[in-house]
């Protein structure tokens, strides 16, 4: 685990302009790619996007100078989403970038705990109606949440059921 970051940093160095379609020559400390290029291209013309989850402040860095889209992680309320946003915000105009152009996601949890008991990956999932979790997606988008990638548990079919009445109810 020594130098993890800058393992990550030299890895994104390599990794960013090949899910992009160009050709690599790079050598570094840990990490060497000569002539490396990833053929046949894929179906995106402007390549794979490339999915960062960070907190602190060297990651976000990183997010801002590499990632196409950045992951805030697993929540359930909204709270605090709004400050991390701010801070991956104040990372891209630190590296020069646009952060309208950094798509920002989120991980978010809902429990139906009378179907079951499954452990969600937030400490406090959402929960409730239909209607509840259709206003906490519609408070993700106020704070500037683009994707929600959401896990409900526990697994199966009547949680999906119900996920997606609650996805009907947002989408009005």
């Amino acid at each position: 685990f020594d130098h993890r970051v800058g393992r990550l940093e030299e890895s994104l160095q390599i990794l960013q302009p090949l899910l992009k379609g160009k050709t690599v020559d790079f050598a570094g400390e840990y990490y060497q790619a000569k002539n490396c290029v990833v053929t046949p291209a894929g179906p995106r013309p402007d390549g794979i996007p490339l999915l960062m989850g960070a907190f602190g402040p060297r990651m976000l860095r990183l997010t801002a100078e590499y990632a196409d889209m950045w992951n805030t992680v697993w929540h359930g309320d909204v709270a605090g989403t709004t400050e991390r946003v701010a801070k991956v915000k104040a990372a891209c105009e630190a590296a020069g970038r646009d952060p309208a152009t950094l798509t920002i996601t989120a991980g978010l949890s809902v429990a139906y705990p009378d179907l079951g008991s499954a452990r969600p990956f937030a400490r406090e999932p959402l929960g409730g109606s239909a209607t509840e979790v259709a206003d906490a997606f519609a408070a993700y988008e106020a704070a500037g949440i683009s994707h929600l990638i959401v896990q409900a548990t526990p697994t199966g079919p009547e949680s999906l059921a119900r996920l997606l009445e609650a996805v009907a109810a947002y989408r009005g």
